[in-house]
Parts: C-alpha cells; sequence; structure tokens
C-alpha cells in the first residue's frame, strides 16, 4: 500500500514558475500547500525569459519583483517576426515594453518564497494515480527508488505542463489543432555567428542571439519541417544540419548547453475545473512558445487561481468563485491561442505566407494597429476593455460572460430577442437563420452596436444534412473567435407552425410531415450533435408554447410538436444531469413577432385579453425568461416547464 506522507488543503503537481507562483500565494494566505515534482532537482533550462507588463504587474504584486532584482529591458517585440513595440500597448505604464528573467533564476525566487511562507515541496515524485471525491483528492507517486506515497488534498491543481499527467489522469477534454510544424533550438557555445532576428530565408526560418555569459541560443525551422515523436528530444548534430541547411553557417564545431524541440501544437482543455482537480498553465493549455506568450499566460493561471483557491479553502467563497477561474481564464486563453496560431503561420509558412506577411506589415503602420496587438500581447486591457477583477471580487449577477451561445431561428422575433439578451449578458452569440440573410445581418448588428459579440450561421432545418450544415457553420465560427468550438448555452428556438384558420381535417400529410421535420426532428438531432461540445454546467433551453396547455383546435398538429419538444426536455434533463447541465422549456403565449396582424389594433386588443395583465407579450418578454435560464443563477432548475404565457394558462 502506499505510505501516507500529506494531509493538505491544495496539492500542485509541478514546480515550475506557474505552480511555485501558486503555492507561493497560497502558502502566505495560512493555506496549507503541498507541491509534487517529478525532477529530483531544479531545472538548469531557461526555455522562457520574457516577462510582459501585465506579469510584472503580478510578480511586483507579491514583492517577487524585489527579490529578482533589476531586470533587463528586452528589447522591442514582434508579431509573427515582424517587429512590434510592446511599450506601444500602454506607454504611461510602469513595465511598459518586455523585460528578460532567465526561468532558472525565476524559478529559484519563487521557491525560496514558497518554502519561506510554509509550502512543503517533494521532488523526485511522479505521480501516477489521482482520485477524485466529493469532499477531497488523492494522489499516488512512485520515487525514483520505488517508492509509493500518497497524497491527500482539499484540492489538486495540475501545473506540471503540456504532457500534464494530472490532465491525463483526471479525465480533463483537450480540443484544438495538432502540431504540423516544428522548430529546433539550442544554447551552444563556442560559436561565433551574426545575430539574426527572424530571418527568413530560401529554406526556412533562423533566429540567434548571444546570451550574457557568451553562448549563443540559436533557432532554426526548415520549411515544411514535420513534428517529432511525443517525447523526442533533436540530437545537436540535427540542430546544425537543420542551422547550415538554413544559413550556410557551420555551428557543428560548438558545445551544446541545452537543446530542445517545440511544435505549433494548439491546443485547450474544455474545463479548466473539474470538480476538485484545476489546470493552469500549459496543463490547460499548449502552444507554441512565441515571444514568450506560454510563461506569462501560465503566470498569470496562477495569479488568478489563487485568491479563488484561498477563498474556498478559507470559506470566504463557494464553488462560484472557483467556476469563475474557468470563465476568466479559459477565454484569455483561447484568445492567446488564436494569436499565437496566426503568428505562427507568418513566422514558420513558406513563401506563400508572404502576402499575408506584405499585409500584416502594411497594417503595422498604424498605431491603433499597433497598440491593440502589443496589449493583447503583453496582457493589458484596451480602452474599451474591463480592468482585471481582484481574484476574490463578486461576479456581475446572472453574468454570461466568456460563455458561448447558438439561438436557432434568431433572425427576428423571439429568437432575435434572446440572441440579444444573451449577448447583453457577455455571452458570443451564433444568429442562426434558413433565409433571411438580411434579418440575421440586422440581429448581429444591433448586438455589435450594444457592445455584444455575435456571427451569422445560415442552416435549413428539417432536412437532410440541415443540422449538420449548422453545426459546420457553428464550430467554424466559434473556433475563429475563440480558438476552441465549446457552446455553453443552446436555445432551440426555430419552428413553424400551422397557418391560421387550418382546421384539423384540412392538414395534410405534407403539412403534418413538415411541422414534424422542423420543431421536433431537427431539435432532438441539435441537442444530440451538441453533446460533444456542451461542458460541464451547460444550458439548453427548448421554446415550447403555451398551446400545450390550451385548446386551440386550429393548432392541433402544432401543440404535438411542442409536446414532443417537452419530452425531449424531460428525458434529456435526467440524462445530463451528471454533467450539470440543465434542460427547460419555455413555453411563450401570445407574443408580438413583428407580423402583419399586430399591427391591427383590434386584433391586438381581442388577443391582449387572454392574458391575466391584459397585454399581447412582447419578445423581449419570453427572451429574458430563456436569458435567466442561462445563467447560473439557474442551475438548481431542470426538466422544467416555464410558463411565459402572461398568465394566459390561469383560466
Amino acid at each position: 500500500m502506499p505510505k501516507p506522507v500529506d494531509d493538505t488543503d491544495v496539492l500542485i503537481v509541478g514546480a515550475g514558475p506557474v505552480g511555485l507562483l501558486l503555492a507561493g500565494d497560497l502558502a502566505g494566505a495560512g493555506v496549507r500547500v503541498t507541491v509534487v515534482e517529478q525532477r529530483s532537482t531544479p531545472t538548469t533550462e531557461s526555455r522562457a525569459s520574457t516577462l510582459h507588463a501585465r506579469t510584472m504587474d503580478v510578480l511586483t504584486e507579491r514583492g517577487v519583483l524585489d527579490r529578482l532584482g533589476e531586470l533587463p529591458d528586452g528589447g522591442p517585440g514582434h508579431f509573427g517576426g515582424l517587429r512590434l513595440d510592446l511599450t506601444e500597448a500602454d506607454p504611461g505604464h510602469r513595465f511598459s515594453g518586455q523585460w528578460k528573467c532567465p526561468q532558472v533564476r525565476l524559478e529559484k525566487v519563487l521557491a525560496d518564497r514558497a518554502r519561506a511562507a510554509g509550502a512543503v515541496l517533494r521532488r523526485g515524485h511522479r505521480v501516477t494515480a489521482v482520485t477524485a471525491r466529493t469532499d477531497e483528492v488523492l494522489v499516488e507517486t512512485v520515487t525514483a527508488n520505488g517508492e509509493r506515497h500518497q497524497h491527500r488534498g482539499g484540492y489538486l491543481v495540475g501545473c506540471d505542463g503540456e504532457r500534464s499527467t494530472v490532465r491525463a489522469l483526471a479525465g480533463f477534454e483537450l480540443t484544438g489543432a495538432e502540431a504540423t510544424r516544428e522548430m529546433l533550438r539550442a544554447d551552444v557555445a563556442g560559436i561565433d555567428i551574426p545575430a539574426r532576428r527572424f530571418e527568413r530565408l530560401p529554406n526556412g526560418l533562423a533566429v540567434s542571439s548571444r546570451w550574457p555569459d557568451g553562448s549563443t541560443r540559436v533557432m532554426v525551422h526548415v520549411y515544411g519541417a514535420q513534428p517529432r515523436a511525443v517525447g523526442g528530444e533533436p540530437e545537436f548534430t540535427e540542430i546544425a544540419d537543420a542551422w547550415q541547411q538554413v544559413t550556410g553557417e557551420r555551428i557543428g564545431n560548438g558545445i551544446p548547453l541545452w537543446r530542445n524541440a517545440f511544435d505549433d501544437n494548439s491546443q485547450q482543455v474544455t474545463r479548466y475545473r473539474r470538480g476538485r482537480v484545476l489546470l493552469a498553465g500549459d496543463a490547460a493549455h499548449r502552444q507554441m512558445p512565441v515571444g514568450g506568450q506560454a510563461l506569462n499566460l501560465g503566470l498569470q493561471d496562477a495569479a488568478d487561481l489563487s485568491g479563488r483557491l484561498i477563498a474556498a479553502v478559507t470559506g470566504r467563497a463557494g464553488e462560484t468563485e472557483l467556476d469563475g477561474y474557468h470563465r476568466t481564464r479559459h477565454a484569455v486563453g483561447a484568445r492567446t491561442l488564436t494569436n499565437i496560431r496566426a503568428q505562427t503561420l507568418l513566422l514558420l509558412g513558406g513563401p506563400e505566407v508572404e502576402p499575408a506577411r506584405q499585409l500584416f506589415a502594411e497594417l503595422l503602420s498604424l498605431g491603433d494597429v499597433r497598440s491593440h496587438l502589443a496589449r493583447m500581447i503583453s496582457g493589458l486591457p484596451g480602452p474599451g476593455d474591463p480592468a482585471p477583477a481582484p481574484p476574490d471580487s463578486e461576479e456581475t449577477p446572472m453574468s454570461l460572460t466568456n460563455k458561448t451561445a447558438l439561438v436557432t431561428g434568431s433572425s427576428r422575433g423571439i429568437g432575435a430577442a434572446t440572441a440579444r439578451g444573451l449577448a447583453a449578458k457577455g455571452a458570443l452569440v451564433a444568429v442562426h437563420y434558413v433565409d433571411n440573410e438580411a434579418a440575421a445581418r440586422e440581429t448581429v448588428e444591433a448586438i455589435e452596436n450594444d457592445g455584444g459579440r455575435a456571427f451569422s450561421v445560415r442552416a435549413e432545418l428539417g432536412t437532410t444534412g440541415g443540422v449538420h450544415e449548422l453545426f459546420l457553420g457553428l464550430e467554424q465560427g466559434l473556433k475563429e473567435r475563440t480558438g476552441q468550438t465549446t457552446l455553453d448555452i443552446l436555445v432551440n428556438n426555430a419552428g413553424v407552425t400551422t397557418p391560421a384558420g387550418v382546421a384539423p381535417e384540412d392538414v395534410t400529410p405534407e403539412d403534418f410531415d413538415r411541422l414534424f421535420a422542423v420543431n421536433v426532428r431537427a431539435p432532438f438531432f441539435i441537442v444530440q450533435r451538441a453533446l460533444g461540445l456542451l461542458p460541464e454546467g451547460g444550458r439548453i433551453i427548448n421554446i415550447s408554447s403555451g398551446l400545450t396547455r390550451f385548446a386551440s383546435p386550429d393548432q392541433v398538429a402544432y401543440s404535438m410538436t411542442k409536446g414532443a419538444v417537452e419530452q425531449i426536455t424531460l428525458h434529456f434533463a435526467r440524462h445530463l444531469a451528471p454533467r450539470g447541465i440543465t434542460v427547460n422549456s419555455v413555453a411563450p403565449g401570445i407574443t408580438n413577432n413583428g407580423s402583419a396582424v399586430f399591427d391591427i389594433p383590434e386584433a391586438v386588443e381581442q388577443m391582449a385579453q387572454f392574458s391575466a395583465f391584459k397585454r399581447v407579450g412582447e419578445a423581449v418578454d419570453v427572451a429574458d425568461v430563456v436569458t435567466f435560464l442561462a445563467t447560473d443563477e439557474a442551475r438548481w432548475i431542470t426538466g422544467a416547464f416555464i410558463d411565459a404565457t402572461g398568465g394566459t394558462l390561469l383560466g
């Protein structure tokens, strides 16, 4: 049996900069913390050395910068190898620009800080098992001499890098683009070659710079070079051969101090938290280390998470606060991965990317473009962006910030009002339409004019391939804007009705089949297709009708379809409850959908008499109900029939 060695509040796996910063924060606040690290000794490799403005703020707030001492200016930055002065992010910021600090030095300072605060650091422990329970997490490790140990913590945070063992053992889902290109790098002593700043040559890309100790860092990519097998490190001869192939220079006579290969993998976990297990840094997102963004992104993950964990452990905040870590950092990570992918294409693409590079070079002559990209890389908010909230601050009630949503049939009526309502709460909304592209564009423009985010998706539901067409457009739109395809909120609103005045005996088989194809078949398979995109805590809202509870003979076939929708709700609510996904039905009554009948005062007055409030419902009346069900505040409601008829069903 494994030997019990720890009983602590928080276990951290990984003693890199991310894990050590987190450990120091937690221990400094009186939280018991143990860091488990596979390496027996600290790393001697300085893979990363660039710190950006937001990270410098984080280190200053914690007194770490004082311990590091004065850091040298890192000079201008770049975007995809094109010169970009990062001081343009915010010329007035005290750490405007970028700064150099070898990873070895940063890790030592962070480790000393964590130990001084009371954190326990256990080196030489390789994680072999993770067991997450409702009130604790158990981690089993094995040492180099074969001793097995068990560590217990209230929470577990995986900070163990891009090949994270915690991520794999705890069942996190990783999505995104697999690597297609590779770059080799090494620190080499005893060579004298010219400095090269992202020099694109006929056969590839070359970068070289001299370290203060006289050694030279070289980075080289031969156009089209494919990634090597997982875990494989390049031989120095391979790096030297590639360097000669690209530059014509010989460096094989040098002494390799460190060598490494990295690729353009671009992946992110769908959730940063699974119960009592959380991920930070490269364990949560894998990306090419362009411009030092990977290190900075990870340190900022830790800074955001530490306050939330302290609040959870000390009882000052609950589960919503920890969920806020995912909502905040997942969106930041997705945005960063997107800009890194764009830079990778500009850097490592062959001659075919030259037109894009020329266009970017022209755009970088514009001050607004330079400042926007510099802020993005530096981690600083723009003029219209909210400032980073303190880790333990309360979130805005009913916020949907960093959520994504699909509303079918949202070019007009209740669907359009719902799309605007969700966007107003912070969600990125996919506006679905069938044939009225202009109306969908108006909905998107209205959302954007209100400061929200949206894009349109066309698909004809009820036809063969309609749902597939919908999700192709949805996933493409989400990936372009967020870097992944997570869908947090699904609203099944699209539907067709029986024409007014059609008696039950006049409904044709074609009418009947069309009603069920659009109103039942499509929602069922939309939910089915969405299951792979919905994360824990997702929301599904199906639009039903008050006619399932109120007799109107000329709508019998339509009412049957809405009754089926309510069955979809009922059974999927039970099926998806273990994942924390809620499924509910909202039943509107007579609602102004913009059709001509609502322009006739006499007709409106007659219809208003059905409501207890003696008025016709407006689309926003129903949309507000749907929006509420999409928020975290509605997490305890599932499988419900929500009467949104304005009291029509009261009799």
